[in-house]
């Protein structure tokens, strides 16, 4: 008798991506055969995301996709959304189960017969019951991993779901953070992106305690020590948590990247007052100035809402010009959603769509100047770029560790290797290309 065979899709964050790969080895382990999503499949699991409502609206697009693909297909949804809305997906035509943030890590346990569909079942507990901390990394592919250190959010940001599907802030231990970094290493992975909802706090929660037993810079300097991965890259932190003390040291580091990602929302002090954000503006440009001080190439992302309720247009143009002043590299832009039982959905002056598609718009613009400048300021440089294992339309993709895309016509000897060389011009596809005569490292 042939194993089941069970297909994954992720939805929303590189988290995300980690526990789904998780989910993913304990099927395997359990005797199942994991195929492509796109393959007719035994059992599809969709983990979800509820950011934004485009995120629930995609579920509903993939699970009609997946029925017809297998009409007798057993459809498992986890994830965030499947915690904040457990009931409304079960709704969704296809869906077989429905597990919350606690029980999701226990899938395969729930699947005694796939062969019984004649009720949606969901097993969703209140997500203050969820307060253990499940260790997970994704690999998927051989070039970079995803590590997860830390879950759940003790913020009260007014836009944000997150706390209501994750839980309390908790931390995985540093002892266990560590071996796990050791396992990927010998998977022979080059790159390890450490991510969570809020990392910036990790230790509280460690060991099931309250109290910071770590702290991030704790865990960093010991990452920092793990022989055979040549980098660590930090996937979000918020500006508040990036102390002077974790840039000096990242600017130290043997293994830790110049490239950090640091959500801003708005760059209008009323409005991330309104946010419940935990700085100012002021903060937030001190932080990006030490930065470029301790580390001139340093590559800076930047989250950003617009049309959050009560945004005028001088509040978006305080956040445009103070964005186009700061020394940042790209932006990552996010038309703000109403996210059921958040204090900001309740709010009154709810922007109209079409005033937020069009900041939206504007922002996207000052990014794309942004990423050009940035690459400009970074030409006639030798940086060195770990290759991508994937076959793009004829070419191989890479990035420096300042997080500078490149490419080169497709070459199988690159696969996962690094090469140091000199960055010569940006091409039309907006990346970068560079002199060859330099050698593999």
């Amino acid at each position: 008798m042939r194993p089941h065979t069970v297909a994954f899709h992720t939805l929303g964050c590189k988290l995300n991506f980690s526990e789904t790969s998780t989910l993913a080895r304990k099927f395997t382990s359990a005797g199942y055969e994991r195929v492509p999503f796109e393959d007719k499949a035994d059992i599809y699991v969709i983990n979800t995301c509820s950011v934004t409502d485009n995120a629930d609206k995609k579920f509903t697009s993939l699970a009609r996709q997946t029925h017809k693909r297998n009409p007798e297909a057993f459809l498992i949804a986890v994830g965030c959304y499947a915690q904040l809305q457990p009931h409304e997906l079960a709704k969704v035509d296809g869906v077989d189960l429905v597990l919350g943030a606690k029980e999701k890590f226990d899938v395969v346990s729930y699947l005694h017969d796939i062969s019984n569909k004649e009720k949606t079942q969901v097993h969703a507990c209140a997500i203050e019951e969820t307060d253990t901390y499940i260790s997970s990394y994704a690999i998927g592919e051989r070039t970079r991993a995803f590590l997860k250190v830390q879950d759940g959010c003790d913020y009260k940001c007014t836009y944000c779901t997150i706390p209501q599907a994750r839980g309390l802030s908790r931390s995985d231990s540093l002892d266990n953070i560590i071996r796990q970094a050791k396992e990927i290493v010998d998977q022979d992975i080059k790159e390890i992106v450490l991510t969570g909802v809020n990392i910036g706090d990790y230790g509280k929660g460690e060991f099931g305690n309250k109290k910071h037993e770590h702290t991030f810079l704790e865990l960093v300097q010991s990452l920092d020590q793990v022989e055979g991965i040549d980098r660590f890259r930090i996937s979000s932190i918020e500006p508040n948590l990036l102390l002077e003390d974790l840039i000096c040291f990242v600017a130290s580091s043997k293994r830790f990247v110049p490239h950090f990602h640091i959500p801003l929302q708005s760059g209008n002090n009323e409005i991330l007052g309104q946010m419940r954000r935990r700085y100012q503006r002021e903060l937030y440009a001190e932080r990006v100035a030490k930065i470029k001080s301790a580390m001139p190439d340093a590559c800076i992302g930047v989250d950003v809402i617009v049309g959050f309720p009560g945004e005028t247009e001088d509040h978006f143009l305080d956040t445009y010009h103070f964005l186009v002043d700061l020394p940042v590299s790209y932006l990552h832009v996010f038309s703000y959603s109403e996210r059921p039982n958040t204090p900001a959905a309740a709010m009154g002056n709810h922007v109209p769509k079409n005033i937020r598609t069009k900041r939206s718009k504007m922002l996207r613009g000052l990014s794309a100047k942004k990423r050009h400048a940035f690459y400009e300021s970074q030409l006639h440089k030798t940086k060195t770029i770990l290759f991508e294992s994937e076959n793009k339309e004829g070419y191989i993709h890479g990035f420096t560790e300042n997080y500078v895309k490149v490419r080169m016509p497709w070459n199988p000897d690159f696969q996962n290797q690094t090469l140091a060389a000199k960055l010569t011009h940006i091409d039309a596809s907006g990346m970068v290309r560079f002199d060859l005569t330099k050698a593999l490292v």
